[in-house]
Parts: structure tokens; sequence; C-alpha cells
């Protein structure tokens, strides 16, 4: 046993943290649970299931140790005996305390491939509502429990698994480093620079992928029903790609709105020029979460979202709200311009209290899985 193995004459204890991949938003969420355990006795040591080795992943994972298997997702189909046998190797291989598997998959596997007290997360709808992935959570109940990263998340959990305790399936929000988001972000005349917009202009912006769950059909629609009443030579702009950008386009022309809509294409690391914007919405139909909107409350932009999901709990007494797919409804908030100096230090007060590394650390230690391991 190597130095580094032993704390005070004993066994170093490890926390094990499975996730399917470090693609988009997973690596800062793999991020977000291996810094809940600064400052404890625990190291964590985060495995990936898909993707090659990155040494970029292996910084942003803010873990004492990082695996990758490189499993193709094609591997990953059915049974994935491999890669639970590979899962139950590590899981031997020191003491880990507990399990943090990111999405189903990982869950599944970790279940199958070690003893171990599994905390499941969950980012996305409808896990749980076939009938195969209820018996299987229902057989592992005593040692697994789930968190969804919204109250709708949860909420669509307990509906799926009605016999479960209330206390085994929680909410755990999402969050953000805060300080490092806001030192990310470059000015507005830095952003606009880059990104080729006119210094004066009044900017809404919109960030995600271009595909019907974000609706952006109904965020053209809706500004161009706003654009007479808004300052002269304001501007919409997306920031994404996808398969609906011609169609989306084909829209703007249509509505007579093409020149006031710019379509930015994938910016990459486009967090950092959120404040080229005056306004963030975000309108999607189908939103677990909506870590977009802690990126632009950290730059003090203010934020407007659908009705739908888990955005308007992130938003809640900070931005405002609109029914989804009310062209009108969001037209008006469009118009209703709020003072970004105004609204900024409720933003931060929010993210502080609810949605920054540290309350989530003080929230875990809460969960009722905490007796399991702690």
């Amino acid at each position: 046993m190597t130095a580094s193995e032993q704390t005070d004459g004993q066994t170093q204890r490890w926390v094990l943290q499975f996730c399917h991949s470090y693609d988009g938003p997973f690596l800062d969420c793999a991020r977000q649970y291996a810094v809940l355990f600064r400052g404890t006795p625990y190291k964590v040591c985060t495995v990936y299931l898909t993707g090659a080795p990155s040494a970029e992943v292996e910084r942003g994972s803010a873990s004492d140790e990082v695996i990758f298997l490189d499993y193709s997702s094609a591997q990953v189909r059915g049974l994935k005996l491999a890669a639970i046998r590979d899962l139950r190797r590590i899981a031997v291989s020191r003491d880990f305390a507990l399990c943090i598997a990111q999405r189903f998959k990982p869950i599944y596997v970790a279940l199958l491939g070690s003893n171990l007290p599994v905390i499941g997360v969950h980012h996305a709808f409808g896990d749980y509502r076939r009938r195969s992935r209820q018996m299987f959570a229902n057989f592992f109940r005593k040692r697994l429990m789930l968190l969804g990263v919204s109250n709708a998340v949860r909420d669509d959990m307990r509906a799926c698994l009605p016999a479960w305790p209330v206390d085994r399936i929680e909410t755990f929000y999402n969050r953000i480093d805060i300080e490092a988001v806001q030192a990310e972000q470059v000015t507005r005349e830095v952003a606009r620079d880059y990104l080729g917009l006119p210094q004066s202009a009044w900017v809404v912006g919109n960030v995600g992928r271009l595909h019907p769950d974000k609706d952006q059909a109904t965020l053209i629609r809706g500004f161009a029903e706003a654009l007479p009443r808004l300052p002269a030579a304001s501007l919409l702009v997306i920031m994404g790609c996808g398969r609906l950008e011609s169609s989306l386009k084909t829209l703007a022309m249509e509505l007579g709105v093409a020149e006031s809509v710019r379509f930015l294409g994938q910016i990459p690391n486009g967090r950092r020029y959120f404040k080229a914007f005056d306004m963030f919405a975000l309108t999607s139909d189908h939103e677990p979460f909506g870590m977009v909107l802690l990126e632009a409350m950290a730059g003090g932009v203010p934020v407007i979202c659908s009705n739908c999901g888990g955005a308007p709990e992130v938003v809640e007494g900070v931005g405002r709200v609109f029914a989804q797919g009310d062209v009108k409804g969001l037209s008006n908030e469009l118009v209703r311009m709020p003072s970004a100096q105004d609204s900024s230090a409720a933003m931060l007060a929010r993210l502080q209290q609810q949605f920054s590394d540290r309350a989530a650390a003080e929230r875990f230690l809460a969960l009722s899985i905490s007796s399991s391991w702690a």
C-alpha cells in the first residue's frame, strides 16, 4: 500500500463516479460531483464509459484519478457485459464507499458490476417510463437512490416509480463554479467584436441546438412580432447548430426579419460571450433544467424562459416566464426590457444560494443515502 492510499494509518476511502461520456455539458456535470468531496477524507475516481482519453478532460473532471474505458456508442448497446466486467475490476481495486452514476446506462452497469450503494443522477425526462427499467430499479431499490436535476425530472421519476419512498427520489440541481464562469466571460464590447455584432444594437440571445426541443421557431416568431416595438436595429442572435437551421432561416425570411436574425453556428465555449446579449431567451418545449440560464445569470444578463420543465425553477424570482409556444406572450416579455443593473445582484444571490458548488455540498450531506457511506 502506497502512502497516497493511507490516511492516518487507515485505508484511503474513495468515491467512484461513473459517467456515460464527457460530451457537451457532461464534463461539467462530472466536475460538479467531484468537487462535492473537496476538503473531505474521500478521493474521487471518475470513469468515462465512452470517449477517448483526453488530458483536457482529465483536468476538467476535478478528480483525483480519471479512467477512460473508451467504448464506442455501439459497444455499449445491449447487455454491456464487457463494461460490467471493467467496472467490477475497478470497483474492487480500492476501498470505494459509493458510486455516483450519471444517466441510466452507467447506473445499470454500476449496479450489476459492483455491490456499492449507487446514486443515480438523471438529466432527462422519461428514463423510467419503460416497464423493464422500472423493474430493474425496483430490484435494486435497497442500494439505489435517484436524483433529478430539477423538481420536474424528480416528479417524472416519482410518477414512474410510485412505490418508492419520496426521500429516495430527490432533486439535486445542476450548478456552476460561479467565479470561474464569471472570470471566463469577456466584456460586452469584446464579446460583440468577436461575434461580429454591432456595439449599439439591442440584442436578444439564444444558445442551444437547432432542434425541435429548443423551439427556436417560437423564438423567431415572438421576436418578429416584438420587433416594431423594440429599439431600432434590434437583433436576435442564435448560437448553435442543428438539423433545423435551414427551416429556421426560411421562417425568418417568411416573417420579413431575416436581416435582424443572426445564426452564428456553433461557437466554441460560447458562454464566454454571453455578455454580448442584452437579454437571454430560452424557449424550449422540453427542458429538464437549463444550464445556459445559469451561465447567462452569472454574466448579469436578464433572462426569460418558457414554463417548460425545470427552467422556471432556475429563474424563479429573478427572471420572467411565458407559456411555452405562446408567441404573443413571448413578444410582450421581449418588449419589457429589464435593467441588467437592477437584476444582476438578485441573479447572483440566487446562484449562490441554489446553484453554487458550496450550496450543493451542503445539500449533498443532507441526502438520505449519506447514512450508507458517511
